[in-house]
């Protein structure tokens, strides 16, 4: 199943970070974004800011390692403001 993810063009992770991964994710997302990097896009929506992301993988190297694939030749876009859900039509 993992090899399949890894093949898709556009890898989407919505509202990344709400949650610590347990050792066996952190491990798989790592298989899964080596066999991605320089190949195919992944898109990554969070709340929590990418200096934070070592928190959410307690292994430090699998931590490094990830955040160089992710963050390393990305376009960040930061968005400022209150959250679109507050907007009353």
């Amino acid at each position: 199943m993992l090899k399949t993810i890894a093949r898709a063009d556009l890898l989407v992770f919505d509202d990344w970070g709400l949650k610590a991964f347990i050792p066996e994710q952190q491990h798989d997302l790592l298989e899964v974004l080596e066999d991605r990097h320089g190949l195919r896009s992944t898109l990554i929506t969070s709340q929590l800011p990418s200096d934070h992301w070592h928190e959410l993988i307690t292994n430090s190297t699998v931590a490094d390692a990830i955040c160089d694939r992710l963050v390393h030749n990305a376009y960040r876009i930061t968005l400022k403001g209150d959250s679109m859900r507050k907007i009353k039509i």
